[in-house]
């Protein structure tokens, strides 16, 4: 539990300095399964790095993200964020979400984001 702790929280940290590539690139598995909301999950290392490279290139300001709150349980974390930025194609977001990890032989496999419209 000690090293999920320690990477749950290395993870949260680089996003929160607006690193998520480079959390994306220590943190997460060759066969991440990524799921935004009930939407069709997105599988692969690469497919998911080219969508949050494009998430990421669309970012106009990054205000803020804020991990409220941290959950450890068996090979499971969870996150309750805070995020303010203005996004080329969405505009401003000021948002709740949580976001849920499935960790094995410390490395994300699985993540599921949740979150209103």
């Amino acid at each position: 539990m000690q090293t999920l702790e320690k990477n749950i929280n290395d993870l949260n940290s680089l996003i929160e300095q607006d690193k998520e590539l480079e959390a994306f690139e220590k943190h997460y598995s060759e066969d991440i399964v990524m799921q935004e909301n009930e939407n069709a999950p997105t599988s692969g290392k690469a497919e998911n790095r080219r969508r949050l490279q494009a998430f990421v290139n669309n970012i106009v300001e990054f205000r803020s993200a804020s991990a409220k709150e941290v959950a450890i349980g068996n090979d499971v974390t969870m996150t309750a964020w805070h995020f303010d930025y203005t996004h080329k194609e969405w505009g401003v977001r000021n948002y709740k979400q949580v976001s849920v990890q499935k960790w094995k032989d410390g490395k994300i496999i699985h993540e599921q984001f949740f979150y209103g419209s």
